[in-house]
């Protein structure tokens, strides 16, 4: 699939395409799919032969969610640009951050040497200082540690409690971000119809028994295709991944039940 980009690339024109996006570990539109082996490896070959930026997005996966401060850590591959938010501020204070590679900054130093963009919040004091805490903590309490743990831990469960699922497609992740994709037919894949709003239903009930999650649709064709997105804290303990695990579980079997006569 990777090869896809050279494609494109030549039908293009090298001098027409400024930049490849990627997320590294998909966020709410796939369900927490990482890329292929060696996937990342041959685009970055790709970018490098065409003179193509390649700009990892990592504001859902980034910042310790998959066990690594940078998702792209566990490619063997290095982007030219990091978008990164969310887990920056862990939910204490908007914050969102562009980080580039020195080849960019060289560049922009050895041109207009000024960087125009702007922001009305730009080095927000308060969130920088809230941001700052938040990776001081990730450090000293070893947090990415434990998303590796907890993380293999998560992912043992999910596997034996719904592997064999007649209605999951794919269990799909890393570190203490999964997706389980929920499908009419084990089989073929063949996604309920999104008319049935399954994925917000699940959502819905399991908000009311005590948890949150990140259900959604389209990760077939953008339209059809639900999934359960699990994030929990990179602190989670033990008895809070069972809670995950059976209310997901309970939740799910309640509203299959109803679309399944």
């Amino acid at each position: 699939m990777a090869n896809t980009l050279e494609d494109k690339i030549l039908e293009l024109g090298a001098e027409n395409v400024a930049a490849f996006f990627a997320e590294p570990v998909s966020g709410a539109s796939l369900g927490a799919e990482p890329a292929a082996p060696g996937y990342f490896k041959r685009i970055r070959e790709i970018c490098d032969q065409y003179g193509v930026l390649f700009i990892a997005d990592e504001v859902m996966c980034g910042m310790g969610r998959t066990g690594y401060l940078f998702a792209m850590e566990a490619e063997d591959a290095c982007p030219d640009i990091i978008t990164i938010a969310k887990g920056l501020g862990a939910g204490y204070q908007p914050i969102a951050s562009v980080m580039a590679n020195e080849k960019i900054i060289n560049a922009i130093i050895e041109g207009s040497g000024t960087l125009w963009n702007g922001h009305t919040y730009m080095s927000h004091a308060v969130a920088c200082a809230g941001a700052l805490a938040v990776l001081k903590v990730i450090e000293e309490d070893q947090l990415l540690d434990s998303v590796h743990v907890q993380g293999k831990k998560l992912e043992n469960m999910l596997r034996a409690e719904f592997e064999n699922h007649p209605n999951i497609g794919d269990i799909r992740g890393r570190g203490l971000f999964w997706g389980l994709e929920i499908v009419k037919d084990k089989i073929t894949k063949e996604p309920f119809p999104f008319e049935l709003n399954l994925a917000g239903k699940i959502k819905s009930d399991i908000l009311e028994n005590g948890m949150l999650s990140y259900p959604s649709q389209g990760c077939v064709d953008g339209i059809s295709g639900d999934h359960i997105l699990l994030a929990p804290p990179y602190a989670v303990s033990d008895d809070e991944l069972e809670f995950i695990v059976s209310t997901t579980k309970k939740c799910l079997q309640n509203q299959l039940d109803k679309v399944i006569s």
